[in-house]
C-alpha cells in the first residue's frame, strides 16, 4: 500500500500560480500557510483496491519558523521567504501551502522551492484564477483566504508529512520598492490573525532588511514595529521586533541638505482621515549641532533610601555618560535642603565627569521633600543664547517642605519660561505611587517634556538614559507643522512645539479634513536662525491601507485626555471621549483596561490627591472604601500608561503597553480571545458573532450569506472588508449609513440596485 500511495502522492503533487487582476496590493510580500485536510484524501486506490481511511490531520502540522530576508538594491526588494513545517502527530498529514503574491512581483524571478527541489508553476488567466480562488474558498470555508481575495496566490499540494518529518519551504521574488512620498516603502504581511487558519504556530518569526549605507537614505522607521538598527561593514541590517501582523518599514530618501517629509494617510471616507507625519532631518549636519546644558536633580529624601537611592545613583551615571564635548551640566540633590555638585554649570571634561561620579556615589538618603527649593535652583541660572537647556527632575514623592501646592509650582516652570529666549526642557521621573503624578506631568507638558512613571521593580537609569540619548544633537527646535492647501489639519499630537534630533525622526499624528495635493510646512530654528522645510504630500479623500495610522492617533489622543484631566480636572466630555476611543480602537484606558492590581473593585475618584481627578476606574479599578495608598496606586497605574500613550510611535508599542498595563496579570484566556482589532475597528464576539463595538439595535442590516454570490461581489466593490470577512463566517461591521452582517441567514445574491446601495452606504 506504502508504493501505491508513494506513487499517487507523487502524481497529485503540483503547484499553481494563480495571476489576478488587482489594481492594487497594500502588501509586497506574505507569509504563507497550509491549509490541513483529511488524510488520503485526493489518492486514488487502484481497481478493486479498499480507499484509505480518511483521518483527520488537523492538529498535525505546526509551523515551526519563518523567516523573511528581504535585500534592498537599487530600488529593487528581493525577497526570500523561508518556512518551516513539521507533523507533531502519529499519522499521515497532508495539506496544502498557499503563498499570497503581490501584483507587482517580478513573477520571473519567483521559485518555490520544497526541500532542494524547484516546483515549477503554470499561470491562469484572471477569469479561471478567481473562480478556482472561489472554490477553494468556499470548500475551505476557511476565513483566512480571504483575506487575499484580489492577489496573486500559489497554491502547492507539497505535502504528505510522515510523523516527525520537517519539510522547509522557500519562495524568492523581486519587486520594486515603492516610494510614499520622501520615504521607500516596505511591507510585509504575516498571515491572519491566530484563530483564522487551522494549522498552529508553535515557532519564531523574523523580518530582516537591509541595504548599502548611503547619505541619501536615512534612518528606518516603522509605524508597526520596534526596530534593531545595526551598521556593519558598509550595511545597515534591520531587525524587526513585534507582534503586528502588517509590517511596515519606511526609508527616506533625502538629499544630502534636505529633510524628507512622508505621510502615511488613511481615509476611511466616512470621517476625517488621519495621517502620520514624519520628518527626518537632512544628512551631514552633525558639526552644527546645538550643545546643551543639562541639569539632572536628584530626590534623596528618606522615602528614597534603599533600592530607591541605588536606581537615583544609577540614573546619574547614565546621565553622565551621555554627555559629549560642548555640553555643560549641574547635578543638584534635594531633601529637607538643596545641595549641588558646583555653584554653577561645569563643562562635560573627562576630570568634571569622574568628580560628579564620587559625589553621586557619595549621596545618602535622609530628610524631607523639598521640591520648591530643587525646582528653584534647577531654574535659577540664566538661559544662554545657543545653547539647549534640558533638566531631568527624579522623585519619589510629595512636597513636604516649603511650597507644597502642586499648581504654584507648575507655575513656577512656566513663568520661569515664559520670557526665556530658548525654553527649558523639562523631563519628570516618578519612582513609584507616591509621587504626586499631577505635578509631574503639568511640569513636563510645560516643559515641553515628557513624564515616566518608574515602578520599583523597575530600571529608572534606562529610562534616564534612553531621554538622554534621544536628546543628544538637536538639529531644530520649537519645530511647529501646518499644512498650506485644501487640506486643514487639527487635534494633531504631540500639539505643542517640540525638537528635532540628529538621526532620529519626528512623528506627528493628527486628523484631516478635505483632500488633495497640499504643501507640509516645517518651521523651527537652528540656533537663533529661523528653518523652513516643505514638502508636497498628497491627502486622499478615501484610502483604507494604513488603519494603525487611526490607532496610533486614537492612543496618543487618550494619553493627551488623561492627562488634562490631572491637569484640570475631569469632565463627562472628556471621560466619554476616553472610553469611545478605548473601546473603539482597543487602547488601554482608565475605563477600558486592566490598569490597577488591587482585586475586588468599585470605582474610586481621586481628586482629593491633587491629582486632577483619576476618574473611574477599568476592568480592575479599586474598592470605593479602599485606603489612600489604593487610590495613589490607581492613579500611578493610569498616568504612567497615559504618558507612554502620549510618546507610543508605533503599533508595537501599543501592544506592549496593553501588556505592560497588566493585562497578563488579570485577563482570562477565553476573555481575550473574545476581542479582536482589524483595520482600525474593534470588534467583539456577541453570542458567537464577530461584532463591531460601533453596532447598536435599529442600525439598517444587510444581511448576506457567507461565500455567495453576494458576498463575493461584497467583496469585490469593497475589498477593505476581506479581512473583517476573515474573522468568520458570522461578523456585523458598520459603515457609513448601516451595518453589513455575514450570517448563514442572508442572501445569496443581491440584485445590481441593492449591491449599489450597499456600497453607497458603505
Amino acid at each position: 500500500m506504502s508504493r501505491v500511495v508513494g506513487r499517487e502522492v507523487g502524481r497529485v503533487v503540483r503547484s499553481i500560480l494563480f495571476v489576478t487582476a488587482a489594481s492594487a496590493a497594500p502588501a509586497l510580500g506574505a507569509q504563507g500557510w497550509v491549509v490541513p485536510r483529511p488524510c488520503g484524501l485526493g489518492i486514488q486506490p487502484l481497481e478493486g483496491r479498499t480507499p484509505p481511511i480518511v483521518r483527520d490531520c488537523s492538529a498535525n502540522i505546526v509551523r515551526t519558523r519563518s523567516d523573511v530576508r528581504v535585500e534592498l538594491a537599487d530600488h529593487v526588494l528581493r525577497y526570500e521567504v523561508e518556512e518551516r513545517f513539521v507533523n507533531r502527530g502519529a499519522t499521515l498529514g497532508e495539506a496544502d501551502y498557499l503563498f499570497p503574491l503581490p501584483t507587482n512581483a517580478a513573477f520571473q524571478n519567483l521559485a518555490l522551492s520544497i526541500d532542494g527541489e524547484l516546483v515549477a508553476g503554470e499561470t491562469m488567466n484572471a477569469g479561471e484564477a478567481r473562480n478556482v480562488y472561489e472554490s477553494i474558498v468556499r470548500a475551505r470555508r476557511d476565513p483566512a483566504l480571504v483575506e487575499w481575495m484580489g492577489h496573486g496566490l500559489l497554491h502547492a499540494r507539497i505535502f504528505p508529512l510522515e510523523p516527525g518529518r520537517e519539510k522547509t519551504v522557500v519562495v524568492r521574488f523581486q519587486s520594486v520598492v515603492p516610494r510614499e512620498g520622501d520615504a521607500l516603502r516596505i511591507d510585509y504581511f504575516r498571515g491572519g490573525a491566530p484563530g483564522t487558519t487551522n494549522v498552529r504556530d508553535a515557532g519564531q518569526t523574523s523580518f530582516t532588511l537591509s541595504y548599502r549605507q548611503s547619505p541619501e537614505l536615512g534612518s528606518p522607521f516603522s509605524p508597526t514595529h520596534q526596530l534593531d538598527v545595526a551598521d556593519r561593514d558598509g550595511r545597515r541590517v534591520v531587525n524587526v521586533r513585534g507582534d503586528a501582523r502588517d509590517v511596515t518599514l519606511l526609508v527616506p530618501v533625502r538629499a544630502r541638505n534636505e529633510a524628507a517629509i512622508t505621510a502615511l494617510n488613511y481615509a476611511p471616507g466616512n470621517e476625517d482621515g488621519f495621517t502620520l507625519l514624519s520628518v527626518s532631518p537632512p544628512a551631514g549636519r552633525r558639526t552644527d549641532v546645538i550643545p546643551r546644558d543639562v541639569t539632572l536633580v536628584l530626590d534623596v529624601s528618606g522615602s528614597m533610601n534603599g533600592r530607591k537611592i541605588e536606581q537615583a545613583r544609577a540614573a546619574g551615571h547614565q546621565l553622565l555618560s551621555t554627555l559629549h564635548e560642548g555640553d555643560r551640566f549641574r547635578l543638584i540633590d534635594f531633601s529637607s535642603d538643596v545641595h549641588t555638585f558646583r555653584d554653577d554649570f561645569v563643562a562635560a571634561t573627562p576630570d568634571n565627569v569622574r568628580q560628579a561620579t564620587r559625589y553621586l556615589d557619595a549621596l545618602e538618603a535622609s530628610g524631607s521633600t523639598n521640591i520648591e527649593g530643587a525646582l528653584r535652583e534647577a531654574l535659577r541660572p540664566a538661559v544662554v543664547r545657543g545653547r539647549l537647556p534640558v533638566i531631568l527632575f527624579v522623585t519619589d514623592g510629595e512636597p513636604t517642605v516649603g511650597d507644597t501646592r502642586p499648581e504654584h509650582l507648575a507655575a513656577m516652570a512656566t513663568d520661569a519660561n515664559a520670557h526665556a529666549e530658548e525654553p527649558r526642557r523639562i523631563f519628570t521621573f516618578g519612582l513609584g505611587s507616591d509621587v504626586n503624578v499631577g505635578l509631574l506631568e503639568q511640569l513636563a507638558l510645560d516643559g515641553h517634556g515628557t513624564s515616566q512613571f518608574v515602578r520599583p521593580d523597575e530600571s529608572v537609569e534606562r529610562m534616564v538614559g534612553i531621554v538622554a540619548d534621544r536628546l543628544v544633537g538637536p538639529m531644530l527646535t520649537d519645530v511647529h507643522v501646518r499644512v498650506e492647501g485644501d487640506v486643514r489639519l487639527s487635534r494633531m499630537l504631540p500639539g505643542e512645539s517640540t525638537d528635532i534630533f540628529a538621526d532620529r525622526d519626528l512623528s506627528l499624528v493628527a486628523r484631516y479634513s478635505g483632500h488633495g495635493h497640499a504643501r507640509v510646512v516645517v518651521e523651527g530654528r537652528r540656533g537663533s536662525t529661523p528653518v523652513t522645510w516643505t514638502s508636497t504630500v498628497d491627502f486622499p479623500d478615501r484610502d483604507r491601507e494604513n488603519s494603525f495610522v487611526a490607532r496610533l492617533w486614537a492612543t496618543q489622543r487618550v494619553g493627551y485626555l488623561s492627562a488634562e484631566k490631572r491637569k484640570y480636572g475631569g469632565s463627562s466630555e472628556i471621560d466619554d471621549e476616553i472610553r469611545a476611543l478605548g473601546e473603539r480602537y482597543g487602547i488601554p484606558t482608565e475605563f477600558t483596561s486592566y490598569l490597577v492590581t488591587e482585586p475586588q473593585a468599585l470605582p474610586v475618584r481621586t481628586a482629593q490627591m491633587g491629582a486632577g481627578g483619576g476618574g473611574r476606574g477599568g476592568l480592575v479599578p479599586t474598592a470605593l472604601s479602599a485606603p489612600a495608598d489604593a487610590a495613589q496606586r490607581q492613579a500611578f497605574e493610569s498616568a504612567k500608561v497615559a504618558s507612554a500613550q502620549r510618546s507610543v510611535s508605533n503599533v508595537a508599542a501599543i501592544d506592549s503597553l496593553s501588556r505592560a498595563a497588566g493585562r497578563p496579570m488579570r485577563e482570562d484566556k477565553d476573555e481575550a480571545n473574545k476581542n479582536r482589532r482589524v483595520d482600525g475597528r474593534t470588534f467583539t464576539l456577541r453570542d458567537g458573532v464577530w461584532t463591531d463595538v460601533r453596532y447598536h439595535a435599529g442600525m439598517q442590516v444587510t444581511t448576506i450569506k457567507p461565500y455567495s454570490k453576494a458576498y463575493f461581489d461584497a467583496l469585490q466593490q469593497l475589498p477593505e472588508l476581506k479581512s473583517v470577512f476573515a474573522l468568520g463566517d458570522r461578523v456585523i461591521v458598520v459603515g457609513k449609513t448601516g451595518a453589513i452582517r455575514v450570517d448563514d441567514t442572508g442572501v445569496a445574491e443581491l440584485a445590481p440596485n441593492a449591491l449599489v446601495a450597499l456600497v453607497r452606504g458603505w
